[in-house]
């Protein structure tokens, strides 16, 4: 039984969301505030968390700073309607995904079946690759769930690497930001600025210069392409 940990401060969100987890087979602890989040993640490491970014004491995104310090766990930020900017820190600061208020308790339910189904058991996850897949720098192994460039291990969030096995499995083809929250994040609709936000994340952690990317190119008026490093480019980033 997996464990979830629901932080709100609203009393009647916490108690109907927990109910529709429970239904739904998880096992669910509730934090009021931030400092009790920390605490409770502290003493039982949850599976995944949904958390509120609006907490009195200690905001959300310092509450998923500091439960991201202990090990990757997955987040789910709940934000109010409109608030762009906060949703945009969240998927900065490292959560995985977010639902606005308000919002259907069965899509949060879905949406935690989502995120934990992609950070579950190596067969449990859609065909993944028997061997690891390679791009000049970068080495990605899917089993494994754990990538590095030019040999060092970097620091991926959940949607960071299913974006990165995502490209590295479709080369040179331009992608909308439709498909690839449709094929990456399994949303048929949503706020596009998610594909945005973790595309520049990415690029901050494997291009060598973020400001010029070279593997991740931006397509105007379509979306983005992977492009596999030629042997002269891969020379100059490992210079």
């Amino acid at each position: 039984m997996k464990h979830v940990l629901v932080v709100d401060d609203d009393a009647t969100v916490s108690e109907v969301v927990a109910g529709y987890l429970n239904r739904a087979g998880f096992d669910v602890d509730v934090a009021s505030d931030g400092l009790t989040a920390v605490a409770l993640a502290a003493a039982r490491a949850p599976d995944l968390v949904v958390l509120d970014l609006m907490l009195p004491g200690m905001d959300g995104l310092e509450v998923c700073r500091r439960i991201r310090d202990g090990g990757p766990t997955p987040v789910i930020m709940l934000t109010a309607r409109g608030d762009e900017e906060d949703r945009i820190l969240g998927l900065e600061v490292g959560a995985d995904d977010y639902v606005t208020k308000p919002f259907s308790p069965r899509e949060l339910v879905l949406r935690v079946e989502s995120v934990l189904r992609r950070t579950g058991d190596p067969a449990a996850r859609a065909a993944p690759a028997a061997s690891g897949l390679r791009a000049g720098p970068l080495a990605l192994d899917p089993n494994a769930r754990r990538v590095t460039r030019d040999g060092t291990g970097l620091s991926l969030t959940i949607r960071e690497f299913d974006l990165l096995e995502f490209f590295l499995r479709n080369p040179g083809r331009a992608m909308s930001r439709e498909e690839l929250m449709r094929r990456v994040w399994g949303w048929e609709f949503g706020d596009l600025s998610t594909v945005t936000v973790h595309v520049r994340r990415l690029r901050e952690k494997i291009e060598q210069d973020p400001a010029r990317p070279r593997l991740i190119s931006t397509v105007w008026g379509v979306g983005y392409r992977f492009d596999h490093p030629t042997s002269d480019e891969e020379t100059r980033d490992g210079a």
